[in-house]
């Protein structure tokens, strides 16, 4: 795991933003997964503004995949993750619709949603590189604290801390939806570089317990700590629990330019 702990948001999204580009640069046909949510954002503004800039590479062959969508809104609603992704980053990349895809949360298919979501995974060839966001209680995708480590794609319910920290989003927290399909943890370690950005005081407890924590379902980001290749990328706030920050930003600084992320 590399944990790169920078000095600004501008800072995360512009390195986030050099990953997801030197990747679709070397493989034109790169399948990507899309997390949501605050974190993120700076990343995806930033391969927009390069791309409306003419600088940034072309997506067009790119396929997309979300980690989760919620249960219970209309298709086309301003809120589901569909939506959000279409409006953050894939169409303004030019990326079109039908090569997003997602969990599927049909009512009349709600039973298969997941095992349908991992086979199209599967016949995609897998995710190249996902990107992620923390949950302030360490949840991933929304793989709550008690998830299982290997588990799949699958209905949960929200946990009522995630449908206040949600509930920016919609009118109220009564307006959050109560069940999502969810990748699961099993599901995300498959993708080959996992690269988690994490933004703010909020995020820094839970992103200590992910990196230097012990591996527990108590903390679902910890499993993190089982894959490969996995980049975490944090500005000076969300740092700010860890106890081997100075080490992360020393090795950090000596990286050999060649090396990449």
């Amino acid at each position: 795991m590399e944990v790169v702990a920078l000095g600004s948001v501008e800072d995360v999204g512009r390195v986030a933003a050099d990953v997801v580009e030197g990747l679709v640069r070397r493989s034109p046909e790169a399948v990507l997964g899309l997390a949501t949510g605050s974190s993120p954002v700076p990343a995806y503004r930033e391969l927009v503004r390069r791309r409306r800039a003419g600088s940034g590479s072309s997506y067009e062959r790119v396929r997309c995949f979300t980690l989760y969508e919620y249960v219970g809104l209309p298709p086309g609603h301003p809120q589901t993750y569909r939506e959000t992704v279409f409006r953050e980053l894939t169409d303004d990349l030019g990326i079109a619709r039908d090569r997003v895809a997602g969990p599927d949360p049909d009512p009349d298919g709600l039973p298969e949603a997941g095992e349908r979501d991992e086979a199209a995974l599967r016949a995609a060839g897998g995710v190249d590189l996902q990107v992620l966001g923390i949950g302030t209680d360490g949840h991933l995708a929304f793989n709550e604290p008690g998830s299982s480590l290997a588990s799949a794609t699958r209905l949960k319910t929200l946990a009522e801390q995630t449908r206040r920290d949600n509930a920016r989003f919609f009118g109220s927290v009564d307006d959050v939806p109560r069940h999502v399909l969810t990748q699961g943890l099993g599901t995300i370690l498959r993708a080959r570089h996992l690269l988690l950005v994490a933004l703010g005081a909020g995020k820094a407890d839970a992103v200590a317990a992910a990196v230097e924590g012990p591996l527990s379902a108590s903390c679902p980001a910890s499993v993190l700590q089982l894959h490969p290749h996995v980049t975490v990328l944090l500005d000076g706030a969300a740092a700010g629990a860890l106890a081997r920050a100075d080490h992360y930003r020393e090795v950090h600084a000596g990286k050999p330019d060649w090396q990449g992320y």
